[in-house]
């Protein structure tokens, strides 16, 4: 990228700001669906951890679901950390999406779990999940087990977002595989623009040979501290890199996300009326206005 003076990108509320000042858009409340399914399925991605990402999906996730969609949320990290921001004891599972990708007879169905939020259900995932990577490198079609898997309950959801781990191996190519579009959660910060190219290059080549249909669907900016010039050049960096892909939703760093995380709660009940849950409610209403969501 170059490193000539650009005019700096700011954040005002939760949303980007041009250097010209430009209004944010109006993302309004999203009409009542009339019916429910296909899902559409979207991969949230970045291999570089600590960027927000899982506390993204999970929020994403229960912000759909507040404006009536169906939700399928699936763990596809061995960490576990969607199942247990979720409330899902990792070593309690008795069926995880490991089972589901690996022994035959077992569907998604078996593995699916209710959640204490309505219209948020879970396909959960623990430690055995990282057995998978070594298991599916010998498995005819290794890199659509998770598509198979997922079309037994496209129907039965509006949006299913896997939460990916941080990693660019098979785990996360089954995701894009499985995905018509990709959120890639990026912190406000310089390091973290020097592991985009490769995820780029991994999202192309998934759409040369495996999946032509994927797509990016946006780049969310994560823990931006406004009181920063920093935070204002990565943000500029950004929308250069990117341009309309970026989301005009940010989401600002606060303790509040932790807190929530502790709580095994989305922070859209946690703290219903803080900033960051209206922020991931006007995510959710930016993603359905650009169509990338029902």
């Amino acid at each position: 990228m170059s490193s000539e003076p650009r005019e700096l990108f700011t954040v005002d509320g939760d949303a980007i700001i041009g250097p010209t000042g430009q209004p944010k858009h109006d993302f309004p409340e999203p009409s009542v669906l009339d019916a429910h399914g296909p899902a559409r399925v979207i991969a949230v991605v970045n291999q570089k951890g600590g960027v927000g990402k899982t506390t993204s999906a999970i929020n994403l996730g229960a912000a759909l679901a507040e404006y009536g969609r169906r939700v399928l949320m699936v763990d596809f990290d061995p960490q576990g950390a969607l199942s247990a921001g979720l409330g899902a004891n990792p070593h309690e599972i008795d069926t995880s999406v490991y089972n589901v990708l690996m022994e035959k007879g077992v569907s998604a169905r078996d593995a699916l779990m209710n959640t204490h939020i309505p219209d948020l259900d879970l396909l959960p995932a623990n430690i055995d999940l990282s057995a998978a990577e070594v298991q599916l490198v010998t498995e005819v079609g290794r890199e659509q087990v998770l598509e198979r898997a997922l079309r037994e309950v496209r129907d039965d959801y509006d949006v299913i977002i896997i939460d990916c781990q941080p990693s660019l191996g098979l785990l996360t190519v089954n995701a894009l595989t499985a995905a018509h579009g990709v959120i890639i959660p990026l912190v406000a910060e310089f390091f973290a623009l020097r592991a985009v190219a490769l995820l780029k290059e991994t999202i192309e080549k998934v759409q040369d040979r495996i999946n032509p249909d994927l797509e990016i669907d946006g780049v969310l900016v994560t823990m931006v501290d406004l009181r920063t010039t920093h935070a204002k050049e990565v943000i500029a960096r950004i929308v250069e890199a990117f341009g309309e892909k970026v989301f005009e939703t940010v989401i600002k760093r606060s303790v509040k996300f932790p807190d929530a995380t502790v709580a095994a709660e989305p922070i859209t009940s946690y703290a219903q009326k803080h900033d960051g849950a209206k922020a991931y409610r006007q995510l959710a209403r930016e993603l359905i206005s650009r169509g990338a969501s029902p």
